[in-house]
């Protein structure tokens, strides 16, 4: 059954330690029924609206502990290179719920996990399976709010520190079918 919750200016997700996707849904408070949050919004005047909102409880965060708590990296900015440099994950795959699983699943007792590793697995696998959990992360929330709000999402704008890396950008734009853009680019459609 189709949600009515209004005009939609369309998703946003917002990259920091965590990751905030937020879909505006109105001028009217529409309760999540598949465990997202309903919060305060602006509309396009400044006037009140309301939106789900979806988190992910570490995004920016697991990339900063691959530098500092394994020593894969030196910066968080060399995780676009290294992400580019293999073809693919070599089969790891990486659940950054070091403090929980956040929306939609809301699992406070879930721990991170790091699964697929072999002899052959490099740094580079372990980065780049990072980078891919922040946009699973992000495609298990969109999906949510489209199911919740029955919308088919075209373009997903992005900012926060991990906009800032094209090949995530770009590895998102794939999963999630749709379009993104940034502060300073977009990119064509799927």
């Amino acid at each position: 059954m189709a949600r009515d919750v209004g005009p939609q200016v369309g998703p946003k997700n917002t990259y920091g330690t965590g990751a905030f996707l937020l879909l505006n849904t109105g001028e009217e408070a529409v309760p999540s029924t598949r465990g997202l949050l309903t919060t305060a919004a602006c509309n396009k005047k400044g006037g009140l609206a309301y939106a789900f909102k979806g988190l992910s409880f570490l995004a920016g965060a697991a990339i900063q502990w691959l530098r500092d708590g394994l020593g894969l990296l030196e910066t968080a900015e060399q995780s676009e290179a290294m992400a580019k440099s293999v073809k693919d994950n070599s089969g790891v795959y990486f659940v950054p719920a070091f403090v929980g699983l956040g929306a939609p699943h809301w699992v406070p007792d879930a721990r991170g996990m790091l699964a697929g590793l072999t002899r052959g697995t490099k740094r580079e696998h372990i980065v780049r399976a990072a980078l891919e959990a922040m946009a699973y992360g992000t495609m298990d929330v969109l999906q949510t709010m489209e199911e919740e709000a029955d919308l088919e999402t075209q373009e997903l704008r992005v900012d926060g520190g991990a906009a800032l890396n094209d090949w995530l950008m770009q590895f998102q734009a794939d999963v999630l079918g749709v379009r993104y853009s940034t502060r300073n680019r977009k990119n064509p459609p799927p």
